[in-house]
């Protein structure tokens, strides 16, 4: 008995842990199909949505420009010499790709003390609560997702600066999750109601 028990275990906890590895949405180009793929994300994108005022297609096309939904995502390595990997160019992790310092920022302020960068719930409501305080401290409407892109990339310092100023690229890319933002939202209307009634997207 001792020894059929052994192998159920093993296979119990494999299946738990790959089960705990959570893969990218396949259709990433309309946010319908990403939610009805991924059912918990609904109900977790809506709660951060609600809780810091910021829309949900916002803070998702933040979130795709950032990690493309990759739950451990990480920014490429350095290069030594041109061929040896070096270290990575900054902390920034997880489908928020938040850094260190600033995920820490937000445990304390928010309240999710045990928050991590590499789950879902954790990061969408972290992006959310950073828009929310770009709308306060930077003075960006909440609606202008190019904007609260920038300061979510510049830092509420470097927005105030205008660093973004004398980086095309970087004005380029906010565009790009802008117009996502709108693909999003336009998605979104007409799926939302099913979302919101169907009552399936709580398990």
């Amino acid at each position: 008995m001792r020894g059929i028990v052994r192998p159920i275990v093993i296979l119990t906890l494999a299946t738990l842990v790959a089960g705990c590895v959570s893969t990218p949405p396949k259709h990433t180009n309309n946010i319908c199909h990403i939610f009805d793929e991924k059912r918990k994300w609904y109900k977790q994108a809506r709660k951060a949505s609600k809780r810091w005022n910021i829309p949900i297609s916002t803070n998702m096309a933040i979130m795709y420009q950032e990690s493309r939904f990759v739950a451990k995502a990480k920014p490429p390595r350095t290069k030594i010499l041109g061929f040896i990997p070096g270290p990575r160019k900054s902390s920034a992790y997880g489908y928020s790709q938040a850094k260190k310092d600033t995920w820490k920022w937000y445990k304390k302020s928010s309240g999710h003390r045990g928050a991590d960068r590499n789950d879902f719930d954790d990061a969408i409501d972290f992006i959310a609560w950073y828009n929310s305080i770009s709308v306060k401290k930077s003075r960006i409407s909440r609606t202008n997702t190019y904007g609260l892109y920038l300061a979510y990339h510049e830092g509420h310092g470097g927005y105030t600066r205008g660093t973004y100023k004398k980086k095309k690229w970087l004005r380029n890319v906010a565009q790009k999750v802008a117009q996502r933002a709108r693909r999003y939202s336009s998605q979104l209307k007409t799926c939302e109601k099913r979302l919101n009634s169907s009552g399936w997207w709580f398990f």
